[in-house]
């Protein structure tokens, strides 16, 4: 038996969601060291799936709204070795290198702050993670209008000079 299902997960207002695959417990405590001390004003809550044993839902955080989101959205998505981390006050992008030094992170699937699609595969033995929809589709090609659009926001998050 194999059924294919979709999960959708929309982040909250101003925050970004982490989705990947690692292959150990100690997971969750090594996603929170790494968010901690890379970006220390960030506000974030993880979930990570446990694959064997009990298969609970772990979790961690320092913002008890991202944590129980973080949670319920792990529980729906039920794919075993899935982590999610909802963070807010930091961008993926600062620490998507320290996230993926972590040795038992296999995978990271998405970051985004858009609304995600899971592919998910269930079969007898558990869930598992096919890939991701993220956002919509490409309407078209960006005009020299929106380049500098581009531009001018980068600049005013301050990730352009």
């Amino acid at each position: 038996m194999l059924e294919l299902k979709l999960v959708p997960l929309s982040p909250l207002k101003d925050t970004n969601i982490i989705l990947g695959q690692s292959h150990f417990i100690k997971t969750v405590e090594d996603l929170h060291e790494a968010i901690v001390t890379t970006v220390p004003g960030a506000g974030f809550g993880i979930a990570f799936c446990e694959a064997r044993g009990p298969c609970l839902v772990r979790s961690t955080g320092n913002d008890p709204e991202l944590k129980k989101n973080a949670e319920e959205y792990a529980l729906r998505l039920g794919a075993g070795h899935s982590f999610l981390i909802l963070l807010k006050n930091a961008f993926p992008i600062n620490l998507l290198t320290r996230i993926r030094d972590i040795p038992e992170v296999c995978n990271v699937y998405a970051a985004t702050a858009n609304p995600l699609q899971v592919i998910v595969a269930e079969t007898e033995q558990g869930r598992g993670v096919l890939g991701v929809v993220d956002g919509h589709a490409a309407k078209g090609i960006e005009t020299e209008k929106d380049v500098q659009d581009r531009k001018q926001f980068l600049r005013k998050i301050g990730y352009k000079q």
